[in-house]
């Protein structure tokens, strides 16, 4: 069967099953701040396991792309190496919300693995959990009773808390599970070593497939269980693997997932798979993380330096890296691969075929960029190996390297070997560390269990029709970071707090107790469909009822904001086409941000014909439909837009300003008027193919408009012309402009004097004329006169020291091209050596090179030692 048919196949057993079938939720997690990408298939069923929504059936099955580099559960460094391990994955799942449990799902799972793909029932064992002691946990002998149906009990084997207890987090729903285990050896094999002896022991051809988990228990923050009211079903099986069962290979790479990457691969690289290790590792590589790219990309995940973007563009960094390495690729290459995956992929996940153009112009770009990084860092350990006593680089030079200027460790490990050098690994792995514990720490989290005081109270969102409310307080949790301190979180049974989402800020505020004590609301967000307020301290008595007042300026000017965005969207589609789409956005009371699709710098006029547009529907005063909890596909075809790799619902909300429609969850004005003017600030780029615009509207237009008004009133006085300040601006850049003709012809008449001044001063030292100076000048005009020495005089050597305006020291090398070829005189080495005098360093060309440091004392030394290199 073809990885197609596999996941059809999967998905119509458990359609017959009466299970629903969903699509993937996108890869990158938008609303949940507990993590930054999908990473498992359970993730976008969370809420339902946590009793916070309600599900569409009690049975769902459907096929989840996850990620899995960050965190937790984090394979980036395994890729490559192995032949099972990846970045990006499929996880084929089945889902019981409170109906069926473990007799169901270890059935099913037989029956799918052996009737219906028909893998040979003798290759499988199972494990179950064994108990354990400490938790007060008994063996799972429902699940081994279950399984004697189909298995001998010696391929039933006992499996750990670690292998065989699945949780969630450190808190939340958790329980027993039995994985489905493959051994794929050859027979002679098998007779040598028992399948069951390498259960979990990271053998490339005995995996796990399966993973049913059953979902008994809770896990409370004093780390206590307790027992669910409901127990639920989550399984999950590796797609990838199943392929490589089913396809009857022995590596997840050989399987039609991945031979089309690698073929082409190959073809682009002219290398060949399967006959070298080291290239077979990068190809592997290269295969996998373009798929984990590709798909964070179209699901809205740019490549950025902080976040999930910095977890993308790692990703990406080090396919680059191994092609350049060992593939000889000095050119980018990779965005290349994106159409293969698109034709692969296209029909089940459409997305990628949808953002292909977006996706292969971001990857480009990224590739172009970090080759130059490359480039650089080689540069910049050449210069460290240079100046290296005994030819040993510090751990501390190889993180500094690494941390500032992105350049692989394991790169700079390999140069240094083959050039002999010894670098201190051991140092440079405790300045990795003390990073790494310095962000654990700023980013870790220790919550509480949330404590009820209301049972059966469901939160009520109510804020879109007021911003006043009495609200009791349903629940609380104390939490704790370094970054923060201690804060607490509540959850009302009614809110007009907007919580953060779809690129809104979240609202803030304050609660009253009827005594008059305020407690004041300094962020409002959402987790796991449950909107929580976040306060620096608890009201004295929770039970009491309180009066919610939302900021409602902060509101005002939030809701202005994000009105002009959806006009600002309309406008960019009406001007520029309608290939824009939006990208990202940002959303507060000061200014608005909006990413979009499109292929090149806007013009000014562009610019003006987008405000213009904005202002006009402003100026119309176009009322707010808003059209809440209707049929999704009723506002799709009514024109609403959908941004792209956000999650909906089957009932959606539809924003309209006039021909404007677009499903969103914010809060906005009721009448265009109310933004008063739209003002852009600024237009640039993002990545390949994504532009931002910055915009302002209401009182900050005002603002700044006030602002310019008085920059004006200034400019006037200054130039003490209130009539024509522009003729006047012109004027002084005309006289500007022919002051600076004179000057550089006074700078040029003095180095013509100057030159024939030092061909007189040169010295003849071993046939070579040397020349050592100290100028009053700037950079540029002594590398004019040391070019125009070279020019009219042969076999020279000249070094000049300058003291620079900022009081830097600078110091310059010019060698003829014919003492460079005769003698191997080379000016990059003179000016490194010549540069510690100075408390600095450089380089450049064997004829030419330049160095800068901090030591101006030094100058004068450096010139006197250059005569050493000529003697």
């Amino acid at each position: 069967m073809t990885s197609n048919e596999i996941r059809q196949k999967f998905l119509d057993f458990f359609e017959s099953k009466k299970h629903l079938i969903v699509p993937s939720a996108p890869i990158v997690l938008k609303n949940d701040p507990t993590l930054m990408f999908n990473n498992s298939g359970m993730a976008q069923f969370k809420e339902y396991f946590l009793g916070n929504a309600t599900p569409k059936s009690k049975r769902i099955a459907d096929t989840q792309k996850c990620l899995r580099v960050s965190g937790k559960h984090n394979d980036l460094d395994d890729v490559g190496f192995d032949t099972y391990h990846h970045t990006m994955f499929e996880m084929l799942g089945n889902w019981s919300f409170g109906d069926y449990f473990k007799q169901e799902a270890i059935d099913w799972a037989w029956e799918l693995l052996t009737e219906i793909y028909k893998i040979d029932k003798n290759i499988l064992y199972v494990t179950i959990f064994e108990g354990d002691e400490k938790e007060n946990l008994e063996r799972d002998l429902e699940a081994f009773n279950f399984w004697k149906k189909y298995l001998p009990q010696e391929r039933i084997l006992n499996g750990n808390k670690k292998d065989n207890f699945w949780e969630m987090g450190d808190q939340g729903p958790c329980g027993p599970c039995t994985e489905i285990h493959v051994d794929l050896r050859s027979e002679d094999e098998k007779k040598l070593i028992p399948g069951r002896d390498l259960i979990n022991k990271d053998h490339p051809q005995v995996v796990e497939i399966w993973n049913l988990v059953f979902m008994q228990f809770n896990r409370k923050a004093d780390g206590s269980l307790e027992r669910l009211s409901a127990k639920h079903v989550d399984t999950g099986m590796g797609f990838e693997r199943l392929c490589m069962v089913l396809q009857n290979k022995k590596s997840n790479y050989d399987t039609d997932i991945f031979t089309p990457l690698i073929t082409k691969i190959q073809e682009i690289t002219h290398s060949v798979y399967g006959k070298n290790e080291k290239i077979d590792i990068a190809i592997r590589v290269i295969a996998d993380h373009v798929r984990a790219v590709s798909f964070a990309i179209a699901d809205g995940q740019l490549p950025s330096n902080t976040g999930a973007g910095y977890v993308i563009r790692r990703i990406l960094r080090r396919a680059i890296r191994y092609g350049f390495t060992f593939l000889n690729q000095k050119e980018a290459f990779i965005y290349k691969l994106v159409e293969v995956l698109s034709h692969q992929m296209g029909d089940f996940f459409p997305e990628i075929r949808t953002q292909q153009a977006l996706v292969q112009g971001v990857i480009r770009e990224e590739e172009n960029s970090f080759l130059g990084i490359l480039e650089q860092g080689l540069l910049l350990l050449d210069a460290m190996m240079n100046n290296a006593p005994n030819k040993h680089i510090s751990g501390a030079k190889a993180f500094e390297l690494y941390d500032t200027y992105g350049f692989p460790f394991d790169l700079t490990a390999l140069i240094l070997a083959e050039k002999g050098f010894t670098l201190d690994e051991e140092g440079f792995e405790k300045e990795l560390q003390k990073q790494k514990e310095r962000s654990r720490a700023a980013a870790q989290v220790k919550a509480g269990d949330w404590v009820i005081l209301k049972e059966d109270e469901e939160e009520e969102f109510i804020g879109y029709d007021t911003l006043e409310a009495l609200v009791r307080i349903t629940r609380y949790r104390k939490i704790e970071s370094q970054k923060d301190g201690t804060l607490y979180q509540l959850v009302f049974n009614m809110t007009p707090f907007y919580p953060e989402g779809g690129g809104q800020v979240g609202d803030k505020g304050y609660i009253q107790a009827p005594n008059g004590e305020a407690t004041y609301i300094l962020d409002t967000k959402k987790e796991n469909n449950v909107i929580i307020h976040i306060v620096e301290s608890l009201p004295e008595d929770l039970d009491r009822t309180f009066k919610a007042f939302v900021g409602d300026k902060l509101r005002e000017k939030t809701s202005s904001n994000h009105s002009a965005t959806h006009l600002l969207h309309q406008a960019l589609r009406s001007v520029l086409g309608t290939h824009v789409e939006q990208k990202g956005s940002r959303v507060d009371n000061e200014t608005l941000r909006f990413d979009f699709s499109h292929f090149g710098k806007m013009t000014s006029e562009e610019l003006m014909q987008v405000e213009d547009f904005v202002n006009k529907k402003i100026v119309e005063r176009i009322a707010l439909q808003e059209h809440r909890n209707i049929p999704i596909q009723k506002a799709i075809e009514a024109g609403a837009m959908a941004l792209f790799g956000e999650k909906y619902g089957e009932n959606v909300r539809m924003i309209q300003f006039g021909e404007s429609k677009e499903l969103c969850g914010g809060t906005h004005v009721k009448n265009t008027g109310d933004i008063w003017y739209f003002k852009i600030l600024s237009e640039g780029a993002v990545a390949a193919g994504i532009r931002r615009i910055e915009a302002i509207t209401n009182e900050a237009a005002l603002q700044y408009f006030k602002n310019q008004e008085q920059t004006l009133i200034e400019i006037k006085q200054t130039l003490k012309n209130t009539q024509e300040p522009v003729k006047s601006i012109i004027n002084l850049q005309l006289e500007n402009a022919r002051l600076t003709k004179e000057i550089e012809e006074l700078k040029r008449e003095q180095a013509r004097r100057l030159i024939e001044a030092f061909k007189n001063e040169a010295i003849q030292v071993n046939n070579v004329y040397f020349l050592a100076k100290k100028l009053n000048t700037d950079m540029a005009t002594a590398k004019n006169i040391a070019f125009e020495l070279g020019e009219q005089m042969k076999n020279i050597f000249v070094v000049i020291g300058i003291q620079t305006e900022d009081n830097k020291a600078m110091l310059l090398c010019y060698i003829s091209k014919e003492l460079v070829k005769e003698k191997g005189y080379d000016a990059g080495k003179v000016v490194r050596e010549l540069g510690k005098y100075i408390q600095g360093g450089g380089g450049g060309q064997p004829f030419f090179a330049t160095a800068g440091g901090k030591n101006t004392d030094g100058i004068d030394e450096a010139l006197k030692r250059a005569i050493e290199y000529v003697k």
